[in-house]
């Protein structure tokens, strides 16, 4: 058993160890656990992580990257740098550059995505960015704001507590970090599940992504999704849409949508980004144990 306890221990701490993009609904814990940040620290590095902070969507970029900051710094980081992106000039500089392409972390904090895509889209250091995430050189975070600018297709702001129609969402483009999602935040917190679904109604061929606040979406290289978290994950998947009246209606009219399929995710569950399927723990984990228990069984034979 203590055979079996190790290597499920080893399997765990490779893992975690393996670079990612954590998409994160906003609000996360950064008092006590932590437990959100301190898996972004831990992918990037952990006590030889090198981290980057865009805190370009704030108001308050000076406060607000100065507060991760001490955050990471409590945690052991080897190296922070705040990045303080305030035109798009400054994407260009040559130090902030050369920050992106050697260090091992970069974290995106809250505030107005708008102002964040306007800062950073199409410059050379989003550039060093985007091929340093693709190929899995780096792990990048991003809160609230920073979370919104994930997809190619941004929700740049709108309302709530209505039915679903397409006054009620501002689209734009975002980053392209992960193009095939939408992402919403403060997702229950703050009743968007229309906006959400008014965004996939206008964008069918993308995957809607709601995340409440304090829980954190987790993309790992294989294309599976983990949730963690105290909060849930809505993924809304219009992959089988089989109607939808959105271009025959009035922007501020209801809109209906057959056959969407939607699941509710929450801490510890996983979805395969690629089939579009949620993946169980009790099961997966259940046959994995059963197959490692009698493969090390036999081994020992």
């Amino acid at each position: 058993m203590l055979h079996i306890d190790s290597q499920a221990q080893e399997l765990r701490m490779s893992q975690s160890t393996k670079t990612a993009i954590l998409v994160i609904g906003g609000a996360e814990d950064k008092v006590h656990g932590r437990e959100i940040l301190h898996t972004f620290f831990e992918r990037a590095g952990g006590s030889e992580a090198s981290l980057g902070i865009i805190p370009s969507a704030s108001r308050e970029p000076g406060i607000i990257g100065s507060r991760y900051e001490r955050i990471f710094a409590e945690m052991g980081a080897k190296e922070i740098k705040i990045l303080d992106v305030r035109d798009r000039a400054h994407g260009e500089d040559s130090y902030y550059i050369e920050y992106v392409q050697n260090c091992t972390g970069i974290f995106m904090t809250g505030g107005d995505q708008l102002r964040l895509c306007g800062l950073l889209a199409d410059t050379p250091l989003m550039e060093v960015l985007l091929k340093r995430v693709r190929l899995c050189e780096i792990s990048l975070a991003g809160t609230s704001a920073g979370a919104a600018v994930m997809g190619h297709h941004m929700i740049g702001g709108g309302g709530s507590g209505e039915s679903p129609n397409r006054s009620l969402v501002d689209m734009t483009m975002g980053l392209g970090i992960i193009p095939e999602v939408i992402i919403d935040q403060h997702f229950h917190n703050r009743n968007r599940t229309a906006r959400l679904l008014s965004a996939v109604a206008m964008n069918p061929d993308r995957l809607g992504i709601g995340i409440d606040e304090d829980t954190c979406v987790i993309f790992e290289q294989d294309g599976v999704l983990r949730v963690m978290g105290r909060g849930t994950v809505t993924i809304v998947d219009p992959a089988q849409l089989s109607y939808t009246n959105q271009v025959m209606v009035g922007a501020s009219d209801p809109l209906n949508l057959h056959n969407l399929r939607v699941h509710i995710l929450c801490h510890g569950d996983r979805y395969h980004l690629q089939q579009r399927q949620p993946i169980s723990p009790d099961i997966e984990d259940r046959v994995n144990a059963i197959s490692d228990s009698d493969r090390l069984v036999k081994g020992d034979e």
